[in-house]
């Protein structure tokens, strides 16, 4: 359970310090659109992202298990943290990524990061694509600029009011989106090592303020963006409040758990090394406590900002430290450029975060897998999108570790009467 940067510091030289700056910095860039359209599309603040992606960034790299991991929010949240909110109001939600980090940290000190191992992939590909499915309809509305009273949560209820919008489409706002998206593959395919994310979005939108487009940016949808940390504060607390919380609690600590785990193993494949998952999980306790002090989202190990810190360089922890304070220094000098940000362009590239996010090379494997597997995907997909991520999850694991324990044919216990 001890830190990685308490391993890497002993060795540590100007080399690998100045390796580790340049890919902090180059993250932070990536960060920094995302943290902000995660929050929007959370139903949150942009502010809130740019809070995580600071003290949640900061404690995952402190603490955590693996030399390169990149913390703070991720898309994978976006549909709980949507429904907490809708439900619970913000104070909840902060309630319940409290209490999702006190659970993380028993977990992580009763060594349950190990159990990664048994939750069944197909379980966690259903679920991943469900959540993409809804992220990218989420952001059709600010794409194609439409205008609607209000738009439903439920995705049944989300298509038909979408398409009530169609006729005011604001062909601004799609070409900005468009070109947005065009911008980002190109930079991935052409100069992968540039922070295309934060170039594209960057260029889309002062391509709005320049030719005054009629489409709306962060200023002018949320107001200004924060210029400064707030102070840390408790959320009210009451025992029948938590009780309320706890399932969301227990879905934020699985989803964060979960995923900066794979996120973790993913990085141990790229640089040839292998994390502390129990270190993990216990930083990414303390990085939801510290994310709900400061009022800001649930947060994990996010696999595409921990992938490009690999690719950029990034050699230990200290990255991640870069990148935390590089995004606070963002904060405290440029937030009034910050929110000049086109929602488009952000909604642009939440959908193609989202498509990343389904993993659409793996699409094969998936309908050549075992006719359990097919069903497990199918049905974790399918509740994810149309009921509910809890029942998803409760759904899909208890089914999936049923399935495991048929194809290792586990024999059935051996009962006996009771003798009274």
């Amino acid at each position: 359970m001890r830190p990685q940067i308490l391993s890497t510091l002993p060795t540590y030289d100007t080399r690998q310090l100045s390796a580790d700056v340049l890919a902090g910095i180059s993250v932070a860039m990536v960060a920094l659109p995302l943290s902000l359209a995660i929050a929007i599309a959370s139903g949150a603040d942009p502010g809130k992202g740019l809070v995580t992606a600071i003290v949640a960034g900061l404690l995952i790299s402190l603490l955590g298990g693996s030399k390169v991991q990149i913390g703070g929010p991720t898309g994978a949240f976006i549909v709980v943290v949507f429904g907490v909110i809708a439900a619970h109001g913000y104070d909840g939600l902060v309630l319940a990524t409290l209490m999702a980090g006190a659970i993380l940290l028993i977990a992580g000190w009763l060594r349950a990061g190990n159990l990664i191992g048994y939750v069944p992939e197909a379980v966690v590909s259903g679920f991943t694509i469900g959540i993409a499915v809804i992220i990218a309809t989420s952001q059709v509305k600010d794409l194609f600029g439409l205008t609607t009273a209000s738009l439903p949560a439920d995705f049944l209820e989300k298509l038909p009011a979408l398409w009530d919008a169609r006729a005011t489409l604001n062909p601004a706002a799609l070409g900005i989106g468009l070109a947005t998206m065009v911008l980002i593959v190109l930079f991935r395919r052409l100069a992968p090592r540039l922070p295309g994310l934060i170039v594209a979005v960057g260029l889309t939108s002062a391509a709005v303020a320049i030719f005054e487009l009629p489409v709306d940016t962060i200023q002018s949808r949320f107001g200004n963006l924060p210029a400064t940390l707030p102070m840390p504060a408790l959320p009210p607390l009451s025992l029948s409040r938590m009780i309320e919380l706890l399932p969301s609690a227990l879905v934020i600590a699985f989803l964060a758990g979960v995923e900066s785990l794979l996120s973790a193993m993913v990085a141990d494949r790229m640089i040839g090394d292998r994390h502390r998952p129990n270190a993990e999980v216990i930083a990414q306790g303390a990085a939801n406590i510290g994310s709900a002090l400061f009022g800001g989202l649930p947060a994990t190990g996010a696999i595409a900002r921990t992938a490009t810190n690999v690719r950029a360089g990034g050699k230990t922890p200290v990255a991640g430290i870069v990148h935390a304070l590089t995004v606070l220094l963002i904060m405290l000098a440029a937030a009034p450029l910050a929110g000049q940000l086109a929602m488009p362009a952000l909604a642009g590239l939440l959908i193609l975060t989202a498509w990343n996010m389904s993993e659409p090379a793996k699409w094969r494997a998936h309908l050549s897998a075992p006719a359990s597997d097919r069903v497990l995907i199918g049905l974790t997909l399918a509740l994810t999108v149309l009921a509910d991520l809890t029942v998803a999850i409760a759904v899909g694991v208890a089914l999936g570790l049923a399935i495991r324990l048929r194809r290792n044919k586990v024999p059935p216990s051996d009962w006996h009467p009771p003798t009274s």
